[in-house]
């Protein structure tokens, strides 16, 4: 039973955007697939705007975790959510 460490990046539509919301349905889908979360953080990208990087384990048992970011993706606020790096924990 394998963990893997997910990085999640979310775009929100504009820089006018609550990041908050978004931080918070992420992290809910995150807990929802069982997934342990290990840091989020906000990158500025231009202009003001700025996207959210969490990352996350996630037993490989429980399947793709492609599921989060395709439901984020469907929030109005979101432009995108985008599995960035997945790779399987040692120890």
């Amino acid at each position: 039973m394998a963990k893997v460490i997910v990085t999640l990046e979310i775009m929100p539509e504009n820089n006018e955007v609550n990041l908050d919301e978004i931080e918070t349905k992420a992290k809910k889908a995150v807990k929802e697939k069982e997934g342990i979360i290990n840091s989020v953080n906000r990158e500025d990208v231009a202009f003001g705007l700025k996207k959210i990087i969490i990352k996350f384990a996630v037993d490989e048992n429980k399947g793709s975790p492609d599921p989060i970011a395709e439901g984020l993706e469907k929030e109005p606020d979101v432009a995108s959510a985008q599995i960035t790096m997945v790779s399987r924990a040692l120890g």
